[in-house]
């Protein structure tokens, strides 16, 4: 290479053109040829694809009585299980024939032949048929250099194994003489009607197209050959390789149609499923089937049974017997029928995935003419792109004979001169586009795009990269496929130049890792955070609240803990984050002192209301889900709009507490058993369960109704734990819920109203709302109103663990007093000033009821949620978590309201089980390798059981199938279970 100063300016370069980093991905990584592919777009895709195949399958083909009575499908399993004669293997086989025959515009007059062996198989087929050295007078052209030749000189084997054979042919025959094959002087070139004629040619081959693998026949090359066969149609036939030409004709329709018409075709078809290419089809005119039988008559050479398609008409004579197309593996588009048979036992599934590819293609690209549009936009697409990127070049100038199916493009990169160097950085460049990978000189690894495959150029072509990009794809493939070339090539470069450059001593520090988080903290400032409110619920050995769980959280992670305010703040150690812990701070008097001028940087809070006035620049945390009590303007208030801070919450965490503090509310009325008094008259000796049980009935939870209003956290987890107790339950809550209501087998309500008609339960948890700036009332306030309770029924049950205001008192208060409500638990905050005495908070409304309605109220201080240990203590972990990647790296989770500038969000995160299933959680789960592949290995036992019993119509073949399988069927179907609700895979997915 050039001096090192040169080297790296060229490594500068590319570094600067790949800053933007990975360009996106196509859809498909797999650039093979074929017009029938594989076009999942991954492994999921596929397994889906697998599916769909088996119900196609089910449905397609079916099985029939000896008296015309549908009795059920066929499986997978039993065509797989079967030797492949008679029906459906038949059908299979017609019915592929029949659907390629269609979609590819074939004439009705020209027979297709299908056998064994792919693409290669079907041009030996079609030589060794139409070729006969025992002819002296017959002429061969194949648009390809003579083997060997100057022109050829710089291809592989697999470039010149078309004419070697051919050759081969001829010299080995009896009557062989290779002087009657001529050949193109360069790929792909198709002489004219005239040229043709003169050298008395009588078949003409084409096969340049494919091996040089990115050139077209231009139209006036077409009508020239379709001129020479017209010109004596009986006696002159053309074959062209048709596995890049197939779907990606570049030429009028019409032009088209008389190819199809005129000639003979061979092609590979692929596996719909599994992408393997295991049998080909040809196409023959009828002139050409003429030739065929009467080579066959006077043969040259032996041709192998599988490949035969003029087979003895009496299979006991198969040396001395006429041999006949009519007897040879062919579709009949005329008759519509196989008139013989493939030589194969194990081929039907591959045929009806064949013709399953076929029809997936076709609703997907649409006819073949769109197929032919599409290929030729596709290569209108590669031009322009590569007219804009300069480095690169397509391999055929000529825009006319450019491939529409398949294209071949070099590197003209000026910085590099090196043929040797070149090559490395191609090869390299195709780790990168696959899986491989590669790493750099300093340990650095960049892992493989999984962008492209089969990109390789055949040996002696010259270009760099071939790929299929024929009208299966669409465009905007067509330009990611490009665009990770050259990505992959330019970073390619970078290693290959590091590699040189090392080899001189030249070495490089490892980068930053993409993705990887990057301190924005000043080492030397002490960050310093409040904790207004309790982090440990459970009493120590002192009888205080115990803060030692969070205290070692703290320091493990590097903080530091401090009981009580911020003294001298210059004996603060710098670069650390200390956390001041006040959980007796309640009114704002005690509050704004200390947090007015922005005395600490960030804030964990509880049920403590926050002042507006106090400052906290980094911004807060709430532990819980609302925020209605987080004030402060540095975030914008309790709906976080607007100021420079972030606020943040803790969702689900103490869903849970919550969620079965109300289904004890619940159950102290329902079932409506006495139990005290029974309790008191059994502990009193004066009860006799026979004579007096009959006085004391009561109705169980099993077949009520519980309407529950919101479908956040609080309220998925008291719809669970309902329909564990065998309630019926509904679930008012927005329209775009619904899917995932209905998903848990839960009732939907397009209103409360009519999520509380008929109700037996109400409980609500649908929040306060959004906060009107102008009226200073939350949307959802008295949305449990008169026509709400009244749509209950009589004597019902109201639970409101949410907030006081979402109730309106005065309807409750009508509502207690007509018996339409029996029982009413209430769970809101009340604040008592300490000089006063004033009682104040939500829960003041509800207390006059308490004296008007004596035993039908349970009232309670907002405790539901905020005296359970474990969830206090996991939220406030999750809420030092979030300080710290606040002020380390303004990386905000469970954001609230706006992104200050500055930030970046880092989404949600809730407890498993608990609210949405998010990206997070999945990402997670995939790092637990071992429940993982315990999940997938339960599931497809799952899957499978359940498949077969929903196909299988025969009753006792179903039997066997349920004696078989229903122990593992159970095991698995609980274990599936388990392990989802374990990993957190039930409930709606994030939005």
């Amino acid at each position: 290479m050039k001096n090192i100063e040169q080297m790296q300016e060229q490594r500068l370069e590319a570094l600067r053109l790949t800053k933007s980093g990975t360009p996106k991905l196509p859809s498909n990584p797999f650039f093979g040829v074929g017009p029938i592919t594989d076009a999942t777009t991954d492994e999921v895709d596929s397994r889906l694809r697998r599916i769909a195949f088996d119900t196609w399958i089910e449905k397609t083909y079916r099985k029939f009585d000896d008296r015309g009575n549908d009795i059920g499908g066929f499986t997978t399993a039993e065509i797989s299980r079967s030797m492949h004669r008679g029906y459906p293997a038949d059908k299979i086989l017609t019915d592929m024939m029949r659907a390629i025959h269609r979609y590819f515009h074939f004439p009705k007059a020209n027979r297709m032949a299908v056998g064994l062996g792919g693409g290669h198989s079907g041009y030996t087929v079609c030589v060794q048929h139409l070729m006969n050295a025992n002819d002296a007078s017959q002429r061969v052209y194949v648009d390809t250099p003579r083997p060997e030749s100057d022109q050829s000189r710089a291809a592989g084997f697999f470039r010149q194994s078309w004419a070697t054979q051919l050759i081969e042919m001829q010299r080995f025959a009896e009557k062989g003489c290779e002087s009657r094959i001529h050949f193109a002087a360069s790929e792909g070139v198709i002489p004219t009607a005239a040229e043709l004629s003169a050298l008395g040619v009588s078949i003409f081959v084409g096969v340049g197209h494919e091996t040089t693998g990115a050139n077209a026949y231009t139209s006036r090359e077409i009508h020239e050959l379709l001129n020479w066969i017209d010109g004596d149609p009986a006696n002159r036939h053309a074959v062209f390789d048709a596995t890049s030409m197939l779907g990606a004709m570049p030429w009028e329709p019409e032009l088209v149609d008389a190819v199809m018409a005129k000639c003979c075709l061979f092609m590979p078809f692929q596996k719909a499923i599994g992408g393997v290419s295991g049998y080909f089809v040809a196409s023959f005119t009828p002139h050409a089937l003429a030739l065929v039988e009467k080579n066959q008559q006077d043969p040259s050479w032996a041709i192998p049974r599988q490949l035969k398609i003029a087979p003895p008409i009496d299979a006991r004579r198969p040396l001395s017997a006429k041999r006949s197309v009519d007897a040879g593996p062919f579709y009949d588009a005329a008759e519509d029928r196989m008139l013989g048979g493939v030589i194969n036992t194990y081929s039907a599934l591959a045929f009806a995935e064949t013709t399953f590819g076929l029809l997936q293609s076709e609703a997907r690209v649409g006819s073949l003419v769109e197929l032919n549009k599409r290929s030729a936009a596709n290569r209108a697409v590669i031009d322009g792109w590569v007219e804009s990127h300069p480095l690169f070049s397509l391999t055929v100038t000529d825009a006319e004979r450019r491939g529409a199916a398949v294209t071949l493009l070099k590197v003209e990169d000026a910085g590099i001169t090196d043929p040797a160097i070149h090559a490395r950085i191609i090869a390299r460049s195709k780790q990168l586009l696959g899986y491989e990978g590669f790493t750099h000189p300093n340990g650095e690894f960049e892992p493989g795009l999984d962008a492209a495959r089969y990109v390789n150029a055949f040996p002696g072509t010259p270009g760099d990269y071939r790929a299929w990009v024929g009208g299966i794809r669409e465009p905007a493939d067509i330009v990611a496929l490009l665009e990770n070339l050259q990505y992959a090539y330019l970073r390619a470069k970078i290693l290959v130049i590091e590699e040189e450059l090392a080899k001189q001593g030249v070495t490089f520090a490892a980068p930053v890792k993409a993705g990887a988080m990057v301190r924005k903290d000043d080492p030397e400032h002490a960050y310093t955070v409040l904790i207004a409110d309790l982090v440990g619920l459970r009493r120590g050995a002192d009888g205080e609240p115990d803060d030692s769980e969070i205290r070692t959280y703290v320091e493990e992670k590097g903080g530091v803990f401090h009981a009580g305010p911020i003294g001298d703040r210059a004996a603060l150690e710098k670069g650390r984050i200390h956390f001041f812990y006040q959980p007796n701070l309640s009114t704002e008097a005690e509050i704004l002192p200390q947090t007015d001028k922005g005395q600490y940087d960030a804030l964990i809070a509880a049920a403590t209301f926050i002042p507006k006035a106090s400052v906290f620049p980094f911004g807060g945390v709430r532990i819980g889900a609302g925020t209605g009590n987080m004030g402060s303007a540095s975030w914008g208030g309790g709906n976080g709009e607007g100021g420079e801070a972030p606020l943040m919450n803790t969702p689900g965490i103490n869903s849970r507490a919550t969620a079965q503090m109300a289904m004890k509310a619940i159950l102290k009325v329902v079932p409506d058993l006495p139990v005290d008094r029974l309790h008191q008259m059994v502990a009193n000796g004066d009860f006799d369960t026979g004579r007096q049980l009959k006085d004391f009935p009561t109705a169980k939870l099993e077949g009520q109704k519980i309407a529950i209003l919101g479908y956040g956290n609080i309220g998925r987890e008291v719809a669970k734990l309902a329909k564990a107790f065998g309630m019926k339950v509904v679930i008012y809550a927005r329209q775009h819920h619904q899917g995932w209501i209905e998903s848990e087998g839960f009732d939907y309500a397009a209103s409360p109203v009519e999520a509380a008609t008929g109700a037996d339960v109400l409980s609500v948890h649908i929040g306060l709302g959004r906060l009107d700036a102008a009226t200073g009332v939350y949307s959802n306030a008295g949305v449990v109103d008169t026509q709400v309770l009244g749509a209950m029924n009589d004597g019902a049950v109201l639970v409101n663990y949410d907030r006081g205001e979402v109730v309106d008192v005065a309807a409750l208060d009508r509502a207690l007093s007509s018996g339409k409500i029996a029982h009413a638990a209430i769970d809101a905050d009340l604040f008592k000033d300490a000089a006063t005495g004033k009682l104040s908070g939500p829960m003041v409304p509800y207390l006059p009821l308490e004296e008007r309605h004596k035993g039908k109220l349970e009232l309670l201080p907002h405790a539901a949620a905020d005296t359970d240990h474990p969830s206090r203590v996991t939220g406030a972990k999750q809420a030092v978590d979030q300080i710290f990647d606040v002020i380390r790296f303004k990386s905000v989770t469970n954001l609230k309201g706006d992104l200050p500038e500055g930030y970046v969000s880092a989404g949600g995160r809730t407890p498993a089980g608990i609210g949405r299933v998010t990206k997070r959680v999945v990402s997670e789960i995939s790092g637990n390798a071992e429940l993982l592949d315990e999940l997938r290995r339960t599931s497809e036992k799952v899957a499978a059981i359940v498949g077969a019993l929903s196909v299988v119509s025969d009753p006792s073949h179903r039997d066997r199938i349920i004696d078989r399988y229903t122990g593992l069927l159970a095991e698995n179907a609980g274990r599936q279970r388990a392990l989802l609700e374990q990993l957190g895979l039930y409930g709606p997915a994030a939005e």
